[in-house]
């Protein structure tokens, strides 16, 4: 048996978190077993679902790189076959018309609660035959009345849920659309789907769709519903503890593999290990070792991850994410040095890629105007003497070598018989516009010599108009 797992998502809004999770794990179950990963989807609630939302997962699964064998299929595109099931149930007796209407169910429904039981159709229209003429009806599944359906979950163990629990669930709306229980079943059937990784709010869910499926004479895949994901506080994660999207965690300058190893340890373990590269999930990853409890989001955890990529990724890897954030900087990385070295320079400074960035500016383009506080700290008149100097010796290097430029720093701090920060902090704002920068060899190395003096130069002119004001 080839296993096929699939990620199914509602088009209602982006890709968020939890969704994400899933969508790994039954990814990589797939990648595990050898067998195909399945991305449907589900636009069945036409008047909620946008393209803009397709797009937004689409785009999500792509950032993250859980790549698709079959798909992307959507519901909406499948409905003569799910009518022609439909029909086919209508025919065994197996499901049947209703023509009660929805207000008077929601009154019989509020009469219950009032009551202190659990609402439910009670099958009026089950087996009748006096249907009406020209009047609204839906179509439901006749429910066994006896019995009960066994989930064999793989992380919840076997959960048995009693038939009379259940009512006769609609799968057909009176505008003639599919409901989205039916087309779940019908999809997973015609799509081979073996495993079932999904939220633990489809508990509800499965016995119904199990139902469903026995009636269609179809096998029964195999289950696993994930527990929620809190945030810190203890309440189910949303937007008040911060990025939920998935995209939002890219914008914000975090590795897709930083989000991977994080989302992967949010109810799976192996042993005490916290770093796994994809290929090790892959290897290591299993169903049954997904734990029962609801996991709490943890941001410092996850920054902490996205440092740990940022300086031991290949810097290459790197660049291919941190290319896109100096892009919406409108900087242009064609001019000046390579990505990767700035990367290197810079990776044991920085805990995302957005700060990596923004930090990084002065290496392609000449700042507007020197960081105030630096400037007013170190470009005072006593740094002209060593800047003139340092100038001097910086263009009379043979070769722009990180050697020969901390040589030239050092030669001017003994010249001056001053200390190297007296050089190296006004050389530091006068080529980087701030206090900060990686060591002086290193970042002067990356700049060409031209841009060096012309810098030099900058700052000189600032202590001229400060000596002058």
């Amino acid at each position: 048996m080839t296993v096929v797992t699939r990620f199914a998502p509602s088009p209602t809004g982006y890709l968020h978190v939890g969704g994400a999770r899933t969508a790994l794990y039954s990814w990589l179950y797939a990648k595990s077993q050898g067998g195909n990963f399945v991305l449907r989807i589900e636009d069945t609630d036409i008047e909620r679902s946008t393209q803009g939302a397709i797009d937004a997962i689409l785009e999500g699964m792509q950032w993250l790189g859980l790549e698709w064998n079959d798909g992307p299929y959507y519901q909406t595109q499948r409905f003569e076959r799910y009518n022609q099931l439909i029909e086919q149930l209508m025919s065994e007796g197996k499901a049947y018309k209703c023509f009660m209407p929805a207000a008077e169910l929601d009154e019989l429904r509020q009469q219950q609660m009032d009551n202190g039981e659990k609402p439910r159709y009670p099958g009026t229209w089950r087996e009748r035959t006096d249907h009406p003429q020209d009047q609204p009806f839906v179509i439901r599944f006749k429910t066994p009345l006896e019995g009960s359906v066994t989930i064999k979950d793989h992380i919840r163990g076997n959960i048995e849920i009693a038939n009379a629990e259940l009512d006769d669930l609609i799968i057909c709306r009176s505008d003639g659309t599919p409901t989205y229980n039916f087309c779940v079943v019908v999809d997973d059937w015609d799509m081979g789907i073996t495993h079932v990784v999904r939220g633990e709010d489809h508990i509800n869910n499965t016995p119904r769709q199990i139902n469903i499926l026995q009636a269609l004479g179809a096998p029964i895949p195999e289950y696993a519903h994930v527990s929620m994901i809190l945030g810190d506080d203890g309440k189910k994660l949303s937007k008040r503890h911060g990025a939920v999207s998935v995209m939002q965690y890219r914008d914000d300058g975090y590795l897709p593999q930083a989000l991977l190893n994080y989302l992967v340890r949010l109810g799976w373990s192996h042993g005490d290990q916290e770093i796994f590269s994809v290929d090790e999930m892959i290897e290591l990853f299993s169903l049954d070792a997904i734990g029962q409890s609801a996991s709490a989001f943890n941001t410092d955890k996850l920054i902490w991850l996205n440092q740990h990529y940022i300086k031991t990724l290949p810097p290459e890897e790197v660049a291919k994410h941190a290319s896109w954030h100096f892009e919406q900087l409108k900087i242009d990385i064609s001019q000046g040095p390579n990505i990767c070295d700035v990367i290197t320079a810079q990776a044991e400074r920085v805990k995302n890629l957005k700060e990596l960035a923004q930090i990084s500016q002065y290496f392609y383009q000449d700042y507007e105007e020197f960081d105030e506080k630096a400037a007013k700290k170190h470009l005072r008149p006593v740094a002209k003497a060593p800047l003139l100097l340092v100038q001097e010796k910086l263009a009379a290097i043979p070769s722009w070598t990180p050697e020969n430029i901390q040589q030239a720093i050092t030669a001017t701090a003994e010249e001056l018989d001053v200390g190297m920060g007296k050089v190296g902090m006004p050389l530091r704002v006068a080529v980087s516009g701030a206090g900060n920068s990686p060591s002086l060899d290193i970042t002067l190395s990356l700049l060409n010599s031209e841009q060096v003096e012309q810098r030099i130069t900058k700052a000189l002119k600032y202590i001229a108009n400060r000596e002058n004001s």
